[in-house]
């Protein structure tokens, strides 16, 4: 009989940090011994990656709703970038994404997952994107926050 294979997600190989680019990419804040670039200390570039990504997906690990929103830009054009949460990490991540919404708009509560930023800016999570994409809004939306070009 086969055994299954445990999903894996793709993860930067570079020692120094996330290099987090524009193609798609899952970064996963884990203590991994197979994963040596990516710890504990990602959680703290938070606001970095929200920055430097047009569209970022913040979810926890093998959430559906994450995968829903995830699915749907890519077949939009978009190849977001997708930061999987573990449990352990996930009360420290919410506080860091807290801090980076209260910069934008202090009456925002805490971040629920999945949390979508696109252009810099809290976008969202799985109802407002479904509902953008139906009303027609969503492209017009990604390529202002530079996430498509045509």
């Amino acid at each position: 009989m086969h055994q299954a294979l445990p999903y894996r997600t793709w993860v930067p190989t570079t020692g120094g940090g996330n290099s987090v680019g524009p193609s798609s990419a899952t970064i996963e804040p884990s203590d991994d011994p197979m994963n040596p670039g990516v710890g504990m200390k990602d959680v703290t570039c938070v606001k970095k990656m929200v920055s430097e990504n047009a569209v970022i997906v913040f979810g926890r690990r093998g959430c559906c709703m994450c995968h829903v929103v995830m699915r749907l830009l890519l077949g939009l054009g978009v190849n977001p970038t997708v930061f999987e949460v573990d449990e352990e990490d996930e009360a420290a991540v919410v506080d860091e994404l807290s801090r980076v919404i209260a910069g934008e708009d202090a009456k925002e509560g805490r971040p629920q997952f999945p949390a979508v930023f696109m252009g810099g800016q809290l976008f969202g999570g799985l109802e407002r994107v479904m509902a953008t994409h139906i009303s027609g809004e969503l492209v017009p939306i990604l390529k202002k926050a530079g996430a498509l070009w045509l």
